[in-house]
């Protein structure tokens, strides 16, 4: 436990934002690669190797960022022979597809087909890896009408919604021991497809959860899929007043518990700073203010703009996210100190 000097308020606590989080190694290559250098991102992927969790994570910060650069494209004409070029390729392809997607670009459709050229370029290239299958399953969810076959099919357990399930069975075959990422593609497939609901990528998290070992990342799949539900009936006007109660109530505490209970406290490279603070929030969003704590002190500084937008007073000012941060940190650690102080000792009356 920290001392009483702990900060807790905005005047002596600043979080800290930035996507490499706990990857110290990927913070320094991403300044790099923010001025058009590949040659760090180039021995970064090389020792990183076949650590697929790393690999996976890594690559999607990496590629979010040189998507607004010309590095990777600069790094395939220097060495076009590049199996890490060419999956660096895919993603970044992927990124600016989903982009302009969102954004109704005009282009989108074009940018669509070239992401999965790449990607399957990739896959002919480097087969054994999951990564460029992560990607396609990625992309799915640009496919609003289904136009490609394996973005719907049959699911593997009756009850589960149809899907990209050979696209995940593809990155399972590769990396067998839950892939993050890919997971959260197929959640993202079901929110974004027309012909499935939140109430699907609920039932899909949960699903997840009763297959992975505690302690797995995956068990967190359900506080997204919850928030993603609250902040839609929010947004939409249909949200009660109690419906942030969820958090102190099953069955949603029941997956609060099971995304807790044997959470690694000590982070690693690929440790998701995201996963972490949907977990705090959860917590104290449920009143369990000291195992909330042990996640904040777990992220220290570090926060995301989700979930705590979705819960803030004013979702469109980035301040008030980071005020909600800061105030339900404070209250945890704060209650935190209170319930393990040292009682006063009392001293005996002399007779």
């Amino acid at each position: 436990m920290r001392n009483r000097s702990e900060p807790t308020g905005l005047q002596d606590f600043t979080p800290v934002y930035h996507p490499a989080g706990f990857d110290q190694e990927l913070r320094a290559v991403l300044a790099d690669l923010q001025m058009g250098r590949w040659l760090a991102v180039r021995d970064l992927l090389a020792r990183t190797g076949g650590d697929w969790a790393l690999r996976t994570s890594r690559m999607q910060v990496l590629a979010a960022t040189a998507a607004r650069t010309d590095a990777v494209e600069a790094w395939g004409a220097e060495e076009p022979d590049s199996a890490d070029a060419l999956v660096m390729r895919g993603r970044v392809a992927v990124v600016r597809a989903l982009q302009a997607h969102r954004g109704g670009d005009a282009k989108a459709p074009v940018l669509e087909q070239a992401a999965r050229h790449a990607c399957l370029v990739a896959v002919r290239r480097v087969p054994a890896d999951p990564v460029p299958w992560v990607a396609l399953l990625a992309l799915a969810q640009a496919d609003t009408g289904l136009r490609y076959s394996e973005h719907w099919r049959v699911a593997w357990e009756e009850m589960l919604p149809a899907g990209p399930w050979g696209l995940l069975a593809r990155v399972e075959e590769r990396d067998p021991g839950g892939n993050r990422e890919a997971f959260h593609r197929m959640m993202q497939f079901f929110y974004a497809c027309r012909h499935t609901s939140v109430a699907d990528a609920i039932n899909f998290a949960q699903w997840t959860v009763s297959r992975e070992p505690a302690g797995s990342p995956l068990r967190m799949l359900p506080l997204y899929a919850y928030m993603e539900s609250y902040w839609r009936h929010r947004k939409d006007g249909t949200a009660d007043a109690l419906q942030h109660r969820q958090w102190s109530r099953e069955p949603v505490n029941q997956y609060v518990r099971r995304a807790f209970y044997r959470w690694n406290e000590e982070p690693a490279p690929s440790t998701s700073v995201v996963d972490l603070n949907y977990l705090a929030h959860a917590l104290w969003a449920g009143h369990q203010y000291a195992d909330a704590a042990k996640a904040f002190r777990a992220l220290d500084r570090y926060a995301t703009r989700l979930p705590w937008a979705y819960v803030c007073d004013d979702p469109d000012r980035p301040e008030s996210a980071v005020r909600e941060f800061v105030r339900a940190r404070a209250q945890c650690l704060t209650t935190t100190r209170t319930r393990t102080a040292a009682p006063p000792k009392h001293r005996l009356r002399p007779i």
